[in-house]
């Protein structure tokens, strides 16, 4: 919440934090989708899209993330709402910096897209084979901002495929490029079905012929859906309920729950204070 003067004292708001997208095998979030719901919200909010490509590689998402929490602090702000859900682990380990920090119960931005993690699990059961789309995702999939390298064995086939096919050849030679390209291309055998999650502010752009034409090129079943806003906009209000929402405390982390909240907290271990060593070594700082 950013904390404003008004003539009964201090109004409070929310700073968001969020994605332009999701990872992995899903759409990311809406550019648009968070400042349509901040200038709807009850409170003030500060928005920070962060870039696309910090879904390909966890690790680096995850400091991205801490980065960003711990710069936030309780001189400004109340607390921080990350527009993220579980994201291929990504969360896992985040510590609550000076203020408390606010996740949506999300395994990732589909949850976001489509307004609660029981609709996503009903869309899922239904056809699992859905790839998701969504303006944001069609907007930033070829301007996902600087180019995070993946993680070992992540099956981000996508964030390969954005690679020259020359660059391949060039450093691996023909033969090894026509087995990388086509190796990294197996990601899409899980896939029969392509979703664009439509809202309101995007019918304009022509989005449903995109996806139907790559959806054509693939084979799949082409489909849309409507969005909901509704969790985002819940977050932005401050309606936090542990139904929906994680509240991390400074001193806590996330953790994964592996049930059907999804997201669960833990104490951040205390720091270990450096010592000399006896033997006359230097002290480690």
């Amino acid at each position: 919440m950013r904390r404003e003067p008004n003539g009964a004292g201090e109004a409070p708001s929310r700073p968001w934090s969020s994605p332009p997208s999701a990872p992995l095998s899903s759409p990311l979030s809406s550019p648009l989708s968070s400042p349509w719901c901040a200038a709807r919200a009850r409170h003030a909010a500060d928005i920070t899209l962060l870039p696309q490509g910090l879904h390909d590689n966890s690790d680096v998402c995850r400091d991205h993330l801490q980065e960003k929490v711990d710069a936030a602090g309780n001189d400004r702000y109340d607390a921080l709402l990350l527009g993220y859900g579980l994201c291929n682990n990504s969360l896992v380990g985040v510590r609550a910096g000076p203020i408390p920090l606010v996740i949506p119960r999300a395994h990732d931005c589909i949850t976001l897209l489509l307004g609660s993690k029981e609709r996503y699990a009903e869309a899922f059961a239904a056809h699992p084979g859905t790839y998701w789309y969504s303006s944001g995702w069609l907007e930033c999939r070829q301007k996902s901002g600087e180019p995070v390298e993946p993680r070992p064995n992540s099956g981000l086939g996508p964030t390969y495929r954005r690679a020259e096919y020359q660059e391949l050849v060039a450093k691996y030679g023909e033969d090894n490029a026509k087995y990388l390209a086509s190796f990294l291309d197996q990601w899409e055998e899980n896939y029969t079905r392509g979703v664009l999650i439509r809202f309101p502010f995007d019918r304009h752009l022509g989005l449903e012929a995109q996806v139907r034409r790559i959806c054509d090129e693939k084979g799949w079943e082409f489909a849309t859906m409507e969005g909901d806003l509704g969790l985002i906009q819940a977050g932005l209000d401050g309606e936090w309920d542990g139904e929906r929402f994680l509240t991390v405390e400074p001193g806590q982390a996330v953790r994964a729950s592996f049930d059907d909240g999804v997201l669960a907290v833990e104490p951040v271990a205390p720091a270990t204070d450096a010592r000399p060593s006896r033997t006359g070594g230097q002290e480690c700082r």
